[in-house]
C-alpha cells in the first residue's frame, strides 16, 4: 500500500486529496487532505469516487477509428495518419475556415487542456473556435473586460473576511463554488455567520445554500438584472454610495438607474420593493459585503449585464478590491493568459448568423449553423477535445442531427458517447491517476492566495500516449507538419514564448536576461511539467517546480491582497461604470420585457453527484437525490393536472419526463438538470440512467447579444400530463 497527494480535478474547488493505493496501482481510499491548507480534509461525493471515475471499465484505452457503423481498435500511428489525411484534405479544398474546434469543460481541469489550447488554436488559423465558455461563463469575461480592460480581472467574495454576502443565482454549497473556487463553503458560511454576519440567497428555487442562508428571496428567473437595477436606483437616490475607485460614468449610471425604482422592478423581478430597498441599504451599511452571482444569472438572456450590476454594486458599496467584499487573487504561476491589450469583441463576426468574436471564439450556439448552412467557410472538420456537445449544447439534438454531415470529425475523449460516437476518429486520453496536475485556470479565482502540484502517481502503460502528446501531435497536424512531427518540438517553442516574453516585458523583473540560461534551469518529467516551472519562477512569488514537489500539501501564500490597479486596463486608466456596449444592451432590456411574460419558465439545477454529462457513469454517483426529474411546484402539479411523468415543451423541441412535486421551487418555475440524456453511448452506467436532455428544449437561437451565450435559465415552456395534445 501506498499513499499518493492530488487535487480533485472534477469540480472547481481544488480540494487536496489524500489516495490510498494497492501494489497492483489500484486505488483503495480516497479522503480529504486534512494537511491542505485551503480544502484542511473537507471531501465531497465526488472527489470520494474518484478512484471508480479513474478506472472505468467503460475508458477508452487505445484509439478507435470508425468503419460505417462499426467501431475498431488501431495503434496511435494508424490513428494519427487517418487524422491527418482528413484533415488535410479539407484544409487543401476548402481552406482553414472550413475547421472548427471545440475545447469542452474538463480542458480547463489538465495542465495539458490548457498548455496546448492556445497554440492548437493558432495553428488551425481559423474562426470557427469554440468552447464550453460561452455555455456558461463568458458574460463574465466580457463585462470583466468592458469595466476592466481585462477579460480576466474577476474577484471573487472574500467570503472568509466578509460580514455579508448576497448571493443571486449561485448555489455553492451544492458546485463549491464556481468562478469562486472555495472548498468547503458550507462551513466557510458557517464562520461568517458565527462571526455576526449575514448570508442572503436570491434564487428561484430553495436550493441547499438558500436553504441555509438567514434569508431566501424567490426571484423571477432572468430577471435579476432588474433586481440589481432596483439596489443600484436606492444606492444612488439615498445617496448610500461610498466610491474609493477612480471610475468613469457615475453620472450617466445614476441617469440609467432612475427608471429601475425599486417598485418598477417588482413588477418584472417579484421581489417586493420593501426588500429591493432594505438589500441596498443593508449592503451600504455592512462594515464588510460582497455580492456573488453565478449560473443562474450567466446562463440568462442577460448575462452579462448582471454581471456587470454585480460588480457596480460592490463598487457603489466600497467593497470592491477591499477585504471583506470582493478581491482578487494573485496566482503563483505566470499569467500568461493575460494579454495587455485594452479589452474589446466583434473583430470578426460569424458567416451565417453575425455574432461578434469574444476572446478569439464564436458561441457555441451558431455551431450547428455553420455546420449546415451551405457556402464559403461552411463547416467540413471538427476537432473536439472533452466535449459532449450533444447533451450540454443549446438544442444539442440539432447537433446530433448535423455532425454526420462533416467530411471528418476527430475527438480526443475517453468515451464513445453521444458526441464522439459521430466522430471518424476518437482520441482517448491516459486515465486521471496518469496524467500530472496543476490548476492553471482555477488558481486564477480561489478564496485565498494558495498553490498546489500533483505529480502523475501511475505510470503510462504499454502503447499509451500523455495528454500532452496528443494535443501536441494534433496541433502539428493541423499546422501542416505531419503526423510524425516530434511533439518535443511543440514544447521548445512554447518554452520560449514564454521565457522571451518575460525577458522582454517592460517592466519585468527578468528584463535583459539570457533565456538559453533560463531555459537550462528548468525541470520537469514532461513539457507541461517545464512550462510550470517556468511559470513558477516567472511567478510574483519565485516558486518551483521542485519547491512544489517538496510540498504536496499544497503551499498558502496567504490572504487575498487588493491589486485592481496592476490589472486595471482600460484606455483611460479608470473603472469603466457605465461602458457604451454595455449601456448599448439597455433598449433591449426594457423591449425583452414590455408586454405579456411566459406563463411557465425553465431553469436547470445543480446536483451535488453530478458535474455536467461526464460523472454520470460512476455507479456511487448515480442514484438517491441524482436523478433527472422536473422539479414543479405543488400548486402547478394541480393546476396543470399533472401525474408521474410531464410533457414539457419549447420553440426547440419536447421531452418528457417524470415529475418531482417540491415546495422548493416557485410557483411559475419548472427545473430540470443539466448533463442527462444518455443515448447511444457505450456507457453502461449512464445508459442504463439515461434521463432527458434538457438541451432539447434549449433554443440555440436566443442568447444573451452582447456575449454570445446560450440562455438555458428562464426558457419559456408549457407544461402538461403526457398524453395531452399530442
Amino acid at each position: 500500500m501506498r499513499t499518493a497527494h492530488r487535487t480533485c480535478p472534477i469540480c472547481d474547488a481544488v480540494c487536496g486529496l489524500r489516495l490510498t493505493l494497492d501494489d497492483a496501482g489500484h486505488v483503495t481510499s480516497v479522503k480529504g487532505d486534512p494537511d491542505d491548507p485551503f480544502s484542511k480534509g473537507y471531501i465531497c461525493p465526488k472527489g470520494a469516487s474518484l478512484g471508480q471515475l479513474d478506472e472505468d471499465p467503460d475508458r477508452l484505452r487505445v484509439p478507435m477509428i470508425r468503419e460505417g457503423d462499426h467501431w475498431r481498435e488501431a495503434s496511435w500511428e494508424e490513428a494519427f495518419r487517418l487524422v491527418d489525411r482528413g484533415l488535410t484534405r479539407v484544409i487543401e479544398t476548402y481552406g482553414r475556415d472550413a475547421l472548427a474546434v471545440y475545447f469542452g469543460n474538463p480542458t480547463y481541469h489538465t495542465m495539458a487542456g490548457f498548455m496546448y489550447r492556445q497554440p492548437l488554436t493558432q495553428a488551425l488559423n481559423s474562426r470557427n473556435t469554440y468552447s464550453a465558455s460561452t455555455i456558461d461563463q463568458i458574460p463574465k469575461h466580457i463585462s470583466t473586460g468592458f469595466m476592466f480592460g481585462d477579460p480576466f480581472a474577476i474577484a471573487v467574495p472574500d467570503v472568509d473576511r466578509t460580514d455579508y454576502l448576497l448571493i443571486i443565482g449561485a448555489n455553492p454549497l451544492e458546485s463549491h463554488g464556481s468562478l469562486c473556487a472555495a472548498p468547503d463553503f458550507h462551513t466557510r458560511l458557517k464562520g461568517l455567520r458565527e462571526r455576526g454576519g449575514k448570508v442572503v440567497v436570491v434564487d428561484p428555487r430553495r436550493t441547499r445554500t438558500a436553504a441555509f442562508a438567514d434569508e431566501h428571496l424567490p426571484v423571477r428567473p432572468g430577471t435579476d438584472v432588474f433586481l440589481l437595477f432596483g439596489i443600484v436606483n436606492t444606492l444612488l437616490g439615498e445617496d448610500l454610495a461610498t466610491v474609493n475607485l477612480e471610475v468613469n460614468g457615475l453620472e450617466e449610471l445614476r441617469e440609467l438607474a432612475a427608471e429601475f425604482t425599486p417598485e418598477a422592478v417588482e413588477r418584472v423581478c417579484g421581489v417586493p420593493a420593501g426588500h429591493v430597498v432594505r438589500l441596498a441599504r443593508e449592503l451600504a451599511a455592512a462594515p464588510t459585503a460582497a455580492v456573488y452571482t453565478r449560473i443562474g444569472t450567466s446562463t440568462a438572456e442577460f448575462g452579462t449585464l448582471a454581471q456587470w450590476l454585480v460588480d457596480v454594486v460592490n463598487i457603489l458599496t466600497g467593497n470592491f478590491d477591499r477585504p471583506g467584499g470582493v478581491m482578487f487573487t494573485r496566482t503563483a504561476a505566470l499569467e500568461i493568459f493575460r494579454t495587455g491589450q485594452p479589452f474589446d469583441t466583434g473583430r470578426w463576426h460569424s458567416r451565417v448568423r453575425g455574432l461578434p468574436e469574444a476572446l478569439g471564439e464564436f458561441p457555441v450556439a451558431t455551431l450547428a449553423d455553420e455546420i449546415e448552412t451551405p457556402g464559403q467557410g461552411q463547416v467540413r472538420a471538427l476537432v473536439s477535445i472533452a466535449g459532449n456537445l450533444v447533451l450540454s449544447a443549446p438544442n444539442g439534438p440539432k447537433l446530433d442531427r448535423v455532425l454526420p454531415g462533416l467530411d471528418f470529425m476527430v475527438c480526443v475523449d475517453p468515451y464513445l458517447n453521444e458526441t464522439t460516437k459521430h466522430a471518424d476518429v476518437i482520441l482517448p486520453p491516459p486515465r486521471i491517476m496518469q496524467m500530472p496536475h496543476y490548476d492553471f485556470l482555477l488558481l486564477i479565482v480561489t478564496v485565498r492566495n494558495y498553490t498546489r502540484f500533483s505529480p502523475q502517481v501511475l505510470p503510462l502503460g504499454p502503447g499509451q500516449l500523455s495528454e500532452a502528446e496528443i494535443l501536441a501531435r494534433l496541433t502539428l497536424i493541423v499546422s501542416g507538419q505531419g503526423a510524425d512531427a516530434d511533439p518535443a518540438a511543440l514544447d521548445d517553442m512554447i518554452l520560449q514564448q514564454i521565457l522571451t516574453g518575460a525577458v522582454e516585458a517592460p517592466g519585468s523583473p527578468f528584463a535583459g536576461q539570457d533565456v538559453a540560461r533560463l531555459r537550462a534551469e528548468l525541470e520537469g518529467d514532461s513539457g507541461p511539467e517545464l512550462m510550470l516551472d517556468a511559470m513558477l519562477k516567472l511567478g510574483p512569488y519565485g516558486l518551483s517546480l521542485a519547491k512544489l514537489r517538496d510540498n504536496p500539501n499544497g503551499i498558502d501564500l496567504g490572504p487575498l491582497e487588493p491589486r485592481l490597479k496592476e490589472l486595471l486596463n482600460t484606455p483611460s486608466g479608470r473603472v469603466e461604470l457605465a461602458a457604451p456596449k454595455l449601456v448599448g444592451d439597455l433598449q433591449r432590456l426594457r423591449e425583452r420585457f414590455s408586454g405579456p411574460q411566459p406563463e411557465i419558465l425553465l431553469i436547470g439545477r445543480r446536483q451535488l453527484r453530478s458535474n455536467n454529462s461526464w460523472l454520470h457513469n460512476t455507479p456511487a454517483l448515480v442514484g438517491g437525490s441524482n436523478r433527472c426529474t422536473l422539479h414543479v411546484n405543488p400548486a402547478d402539479v394541480a393546476r396543470l393536472g399533472l401525474g408521474e411523468q410531464a410533457l414539457v415543451r419549447s420553440a426547440a423541441g419536447e421531452v418528457v419526463v417524470p415529475v418531482e412535486p417540491t415546495d422548493k421551487i416557485m410557483p411559475g418555475v419548472v427545473s430540470l438538470p443539466h448533463g442527462w440524456g444518455h443515448q447511444g453511448s457505450t456507457q453502461r452506467v449512464a445508459s442504463g440512467h439515461a434521463g432527458v436532455n434538457a438541451n432539447a428544449l434549449t433554443d440555440e437561437s436566443v442568447i444573451d447579444v452582447l456575449s454570445g451565450n446560450a440562455v438555458f435559465n428562464g426558457v419559456p415552456v408549457s407544461v402538461s400530463p403526457v398524453g395531452s395534445g399530442r
